[in-house]
């Protein structure tokens, strides 16, 4: 949803993998920190999602002497035995089954130990809508295809299996720019926000997302009509208006440097649905996108059709996804519920890849976070996963500067650890709901860290985002010297959350400490960052009847995620084990027998 547009358009970052994960997040424990001084690799995969069974080639950028090794793993659990590693590149078949998350780590043996110097995630899946990773692109100005290529291979580093392509449209009314007379796309226009912008691009982008397994998905309002829109065949019974004597049409005011504001048309509205289908056909036809991310503008009050029958917004947009999927029922469909306008109906279809919320002030407590999943999992049923387009820093944005690295992790760790995901990550990361606004910068820390978050989601998927109850998992700090709390958030206390899945009992520990806020938004940049507690003594009261049989900890904040096994000790249905650190964010899994 576009509200606004700001003074600093450019494009951004283009991630590339930093190495030493040791140092790099500052974790000082688990390792041999002679051999992590002078560790410094960083691991790539050719593909962000591989089919079971199909060959994943990997390569790092440099190896360090000594005897280097590569192990993968499955929930903590060792696959095989580990590979001797003699070069820069190597390959490793995925296993057979389907929808799965791996870890792969890379790590060095000595004489005094052994030190984990990389990992990298790898997700076996063969449809993205089960676990998706989404990210963006919003600039698309003539550029090189090595310029392009170089955008997606760091969107594939943090295995981002959809991109969005914001704002690539010529009219909202008639997204492709097309020579009326022929009928042929135009090669180079301009787009809604008066910028230049290439097909060649476009194509580009799309032929690099599909090289590298990503779906490529281009979004459009679902009612949108620019101001020319009657030239083009838009005709005046379509739109919705604010009076029932058709007087006044509901209208989405822009300024420069946008063409016009936005006039709504009725998304029921046959003549307009068959309009806009043949537009979505001539998309299709011309460029190789995989999907369609309809948006819309959240609610609009009381709205009437031409005729001055109520038109309930909500309903319509049920009617619009089953059209668009009746029409090209191969193409994937996300729809946007903005602010959560719409949801029950959106999801209800049952047509939709996924759900996705855009995030306002109305649901902007870190609690409202498992809200909104829990609501769409009642809409579209146990299996229905949940993007978040969450604005981060939202108004240190007004002006150039530096995303808050606490905020953005506290705020990922929470959503990822609740099993949602967040679209953030495109050209630059993402501040505003104009995605080409580029105000806020990464620093190294933050882009490493990000990567680290993202490897962390995808490996551990299977525990995060596939199926499992939250449950009531008492803690406590065994000494007394930390307060605890069970889901939701407060600050001054670390939080926990608890879910079972299948025979393992996970425990997220979400450190709220030194918290500012229970906001996720952190609109001024202010989250403090976390003090780091080491050695943190823990007992937990488990469910009746479980009986542990053994315990790992894994958090993107230590070693890249790679997992640990615990000792821990139980007597009746109490186990206390020590969690060597906690930074923003661990998972501790328990396995029983």
């Amino acid at each position: 949803m576009k509200r606004m547009i700001f003074n600093t358009i450019a494009l951004g970052l283009v991630l590339t993998v930093s190495a030493a994960c040791q140092k790099e997040l500052g974790y000082t424990g688990f390792v041999d920190q002679d051999a992590a001084a002078s560790a410094e690799i960083s691991l790539s995969t050719d593909k962000a999602v591989y089919k079971a069974g199909e060959t994943v080639n990997f390569s790092a950028s440099s190896m360090p002497e000594g005897a280097i090794y590569v192990r993968y793993k499955h929930l903590g659990e060792q696959l095989g035995t580990e590979q001797a590693l003699t070069g820069n590149t190597w390959t490793w078949t995925a296993p057979a089954e389907d929808f799965k998350g791996y870890m792969a780590e890379v790590y060095q043996k000595s004489a005094s130990g052994e030190t984990v110097l990389a990992t990298i995630a790898i997700d076996v899946s063969s449809d993205w809508s089960k676990f998706p990773r989404y990210g963006f692109l919003a600039t698309f100005n003539e550029m090189s295809q090595e310029s392009s290529e170089d955008v997606i291979a760091g969107l594939n580093r943090l295995h981002i299996n959809g991109v969005q392509f914001q704002d690539w449209h010529w009219k909202h009314h008639w997204p492709l720019a097309q020579d009326k007379t022929t009928m042929e796309p135009l090669e180079t226009y301009i787009d809604i926000a008066s910028r230049n912008t290439s097909l060649q691009t476009i194509r580009n982008y799309i032929a690099s997302c599909h090289k590298y397994g990503m779906k490529a998905i281009f979004y459009n309002l679902c009612f949108g009509a620019l101001e020319d829109a009657a030239e083009d065949g838009v005709r005046e019974e379509w739109f919705i208006f604010k009076d029932t004597g058709h007087q006044e049409k509901d209208v989405h005011t822009l300024g420069a440097p946008f063409k016009s504001s936005i006039w709504l048309t009725n998304p029921a509205d046959e003549g307009w649905l068959s309009y806009l289908g043949e537009r979505t056909d001539d998309i299709y036809e011309n460029l190789g996108f995989d999907g369609y991310q309809i948006d819309q503008l959240g609610g609009r009050g009381t709205v009437y059709d031409y005729n001055g029958e109520v038109v309930d917004l909500t309903e319509s947009y049920a009617g619009f996804i089953n059209y668009m999927k009746d029409r090209q029922p191969e193409k994937d469909l996300i729809m946007n519920a903005v602010s959560s306008f719409g949801s029950r109906q959106i999801l209800g279809t049952g047509k939709t890849a996924f759900a996705y919320n855009e995030l306002w002030g109305s649901e902007a407590q870190f609690s409202d976070l498992k809200k909104v999943i829990d609501a769409n999992i009642s809409y579209g049923g146990e299996n229905m996963k949940t993007v978040f387009a969450a604005y981060m820093n939202y108004d240190k944005a007004n002006n150039p500067g530096s995303f808050n690295t606490p905020g953005i992790l506290l705020t990922d760790a929470v959503m990822f650890a609740l099993g949602g995901s967040h679209l953030e990550m495109g050209e630059h990361m993402l501040c505003k709901e104009y995605f080409p606004n580029s105000n806020l910068g990464m620093s190294a820390e933050l882009e490493n860290a990000i990567i680290a978050y993202y490897d962390f989601m995808t490996a551990y998927q299977n525990l995060l985002r596939d199926g499992g109850t939250f449950n009531d998992v008492a803690v406590s700090s065994s000494d007394g010297t930390y307060a605890f709390k069970s889901w939701e958030p407060a600050a001054g206390n670390i939080i926990t959350l608890a879910k079972e899945v299948g025979n393992r009992q996970t425990i997220h520990f979400l450190n709220f400490l030194n918290a500012d806020s229970t906001s996720w938004r952190d609109l001024n940049g202010t989250m403090p960052e976390p003090s780091e507690v080491n050695n943190l003594s823990v007992t937990i009261q488990l469910p009746e009847n479980k009986t542990v049989e053994s315990a790992w900890i894994a958090s993107p904040d230590i070693e890249c995620g790679a997992s640990r096994t615990l000792a821990f000790t139980q007597e009746g249905q109490t186990v206390t084990l020590v969690v060597p650190s906690l930074k923003y964010w661990d998972m501790l899994v328990l396995e029983y027998e």
